[in-house]
């Protein structure tokens, strides 16, 4: 586990770490010593002592003026793959003593950055954030926060205080495995926007090539274009046209996917015996297309679900059974890499 950059200073939780308690438990406690139990007091002063822990002023002006809101921040709100994890935040917290507020970063960091600002600006019970990526600020500003903050859609070694989600990297080596285990022979790699989490896909479809000994860096096409099936159908037309000999593609999401295979169908490939495709995420349009498309199946729906599981039972004062949880993924082979020859 890498050392985090504020680790020189340390943070509430690290403070609740050390007491084995929630950071939203140990805010009570140096705010208002008497909202907790005597044996709770004790452990937390003595994780204080031990780490010359100094409260934040910002955190500590944040915490007297707490309100009901739930933040959450995901990078787009018109990515299909977003919609299953907000509808669980959402189902969750409907009719109770939260409300949910939603900021979308649009992918840029800085925007990211300005929204915790905000949200953390009003005080909020809790943060859900998408992603590992945040830049040295916003990671400071939300290890210092006073409230529980749950990072999602994918897991690392190193969360800023706890985190749900999948590897990107194993279920990208997962699919080009598959296409190399059905005996294609010149695979490529479709991708668009090319976020963090579409890198590790990519990076772990290339070392599934590697160890296949399939791989060929002239077979990877990508772009930072938004994703969308008429961007699929014109990028596979274009790594055709640089490379004829194409036989297999993974594409980094099921828009590209869906493309792909409008893509070869207009142009008289068949799909799967002269052409495979495989996509990620397992939306629902991958199992009612003609031929049916594999695809890397995510639960968005159990991240969402883990994430308020985790943020009730820390704003309960409790440790939740797994700071880290992986949720993992599924490989749903269909009609599009199934070929008889």
């Amino acid at each position: 586990m890498r050392k985090r950059k504020g680790a020189g200073r340390p943070t509430i939780s690290d403070v609740a770490e050390k007491a084995g308690v929630s950071t939203i438990t140990v805010s009570r406690a140096l705010r208002d010593p008497s909202k907790v139990s005597d044996h709770l007091r004790r452990k937390i002063d003595n994780a204080v002592k031990k780490l010359n822990y100094v409260p934040h002023s910002h955190a500590s002006a944040l915490a007297s003026t707490r309100s009901n809101i739930i933040g959450v921040i995901v990078p787009s709100l018109t990515n299909n793959v977003f919609a299953d994890t907000l509808r669980a935040i959402y189902d969750a917290f409907d009719q109770g003593a939260y409300q949910v507020q939603l900021g979308n970063s649009r992918y840029v960091a800085k925007e990211e950055e300005r929204l915790v600002r905000t949200f953390l600006g009003q005080g909020p019970s809790a943060m859900i954030i998408a992603g590992t990526d945040q830049t040295d600020v916003t990671r400071e500003l939300l290890e210092n926060a006073p409230c529980p903050v749950v990072q999602i859609m994918e897991i690392g070694d190193d969360p800023i205080d706890m985190m749900v989600g999948f590897s990107h990297f194993e279920g990208g080596r997962a699919a080009g495995m598959h296409l190399v285990q059905k005996g294609y022979k010149r695979i490529g790699f479709l991708g668009a926007r090319m976020d963090p989490r579409s890198h590790r896909r990519m990076e772990g479809f290339k070392e599934a090539m590697r160890s296949g000994g399939r791989y060929d860096p002239d077979l990877i096409m990508t772009t930072t274009t938004s994703s969308s099936v008429t961007l699929g159908a014109e990028l596979i037309g274009q790594l055709r046209a640089r490379r004829p000999d194409l036989d297999a593609v993974f594409c980094n999401n099921d828009d590209l996917a869906l493309g792909a295979l409008f893509g070869c169908q207009k142009a008289g490939i068949s799909v799967p015996d002269d052409m495979g495709i495989i996509g990620f995420n397992d939306l629902e349009m991958m199992a009612a297309s003609y031929p049916s498309l594999t695809s890397i199946r995510t639960d968005r729906y159990a991240i969402g679900k883990h994430a308020v599981a985790m943020i009730q039972s820390a704003l309960e004062g409790e440790m939740p059974d797994q700071k880290i949880i992986d949720v993992g993924f599924e490989l749903q082979q269909r009609e599009s890499t199934s070929r008889k020859r």
